[in-house]
């Protein structure tokens, strides 16, 4: 019978220091913060879900920056008529359901562990889709190579599957792209989870009137764009670098080779950037925690990662593949 976990060869120990149990009593949780930062960004995804949804019921470009001093973020337009922001509830709701889902499943693996982690923080912001996304603190050392992978991967794939079942009912909801329709500020790129999902359609409702209709004629329900933000942060969060869930995946899998991999990352987003800016808007913010983690244990080296979490690494990259898109989308300034 062999050993679940080899012994540690005697050139390696020096690898090999066990983190020390946490002292004290865990710190007292803030809810209200939680609560205030969760109304502030269901206020800000009901304001831009609230245009989504009324120009989807009158056939008016998708996105259009109109009049506003934030462009896609159109608060003069709800003042007016407050009551218009119940017409944003579809796609915020949508939303904060997939971010939510996301970093629960980091937060019940880090309970599941022990480790000390916050209740997700949701950032508001003027965006186009009114956040910048939610967080989790970590406050407190991840033991082992399999905790960290665990704790890593089980957002990304939480976060995936609820997108993915809320792209499949938004599809059948969204329409053909009107004739007369004008042409948006804002052409979203689709990553190949959307050409999947359209094929599937194709093939169990051949009669649904987007069927036939290249993805670039379809005009998408706001629960479809939040799945398309959704795929998006999927696919951010996957890049196998510094900080991010991919950068711990690759950490644990393989952590001497996790700081290489991190700066290729850095130079293909870089390249990446000639045909979308903001992948180099990224590189710059990767490089700064690759800096900043520079000599950083994410956990200790021993015991090596069991072989059952191989499979998962594979889904990591699949799910990066579906969900990554090289030019995500271009703005058209009038």
């Amino acid at each position: 019978m062999s050993e679940p976990n080899p012994p540690i060869p005697t050139s390696t120990l020096e690898y090999y220091q066990p983190l020390p149990e946490p002292q004290g009593p865990p710190p007292r949780e803030r809810y209200w913060i939680h609560a205030l930062l969760l109304m502030a960004t269901g206020f800000t995804t009901l304001v831009v879900g609230a245009r989504m949804e009324f120009n989807f019921l009158h056939n008016l470009p998708p996105f259009a920056a109109a009049d506003e001093y934030l462009p896609f973020f159109p608060i003069g337009w709800v003042l007016a008529q407050p009551a218009r922001l119940l017409l944003g509830i579809p796609f915020s709701a949508t939303l904060l359901v997939i971010l939510l889902a996301h970093e629960m499943g980091h937060y019940v693996f880090c309970r599941y562990y022990g480790v000390r982690a916050t209740l997700p923080f949701f950032l508001p912001a003027p965006t186009m889709i009114g956040t910048l996304g939610a967080v989790i603190r970590i406050k407190a050392p991840i033991r082992s190579r399999a905790a960290l992978f665990d704790i890593g991967i089980a957002g990304p794939i939480a976060g995936f599957v609820v997108a993915v079942a809320t792209l499949a009912v938004a599809m059948n909801l969204s329409k053909p792209l009107a004739t007369g329709a004008g042409q948006s500020d804002l052409q979203l790129g689709f990553p190949a989870i959307f050409y999947v999902i359209h094929g599937l359609l194709r093939s169990v409702a051949p009669s649904h009137a987007i069927a036939a209709l290249p993805l670039t004629r379809v005009y998408l329900h706001p629960t479809a764009v939040a799945a398309w933000v959704g795929m998006f942060a999927t696919a951010l969060n996957l890049l196998p670098s510094g900080q991010l869930d991919g950068g711990h995946i690759v950490y644990a899998v393989a952590p001497r080779t996790h700081r290489i991999i991190s700066w290729l990352t850095v130079i293909v987003l870089v390249y990446l950037g000639r045909s979308y800016v903001g992948w180099r808007v990224w590189a710059g913010l990767i490089i700064v925690m690759n800096v900043l983690t520079y000599r950083q244990q994410q956990a200790p080296e021993y015991p090596v990662l069991p072989a059952s979490r191989w499979a998962l690494a594979l889904l990591a990259l699949i799910m990066l593949a579906l969900t990554f898109t090289i030019s995500p989308f271009q703005i058209s300034w009038r």
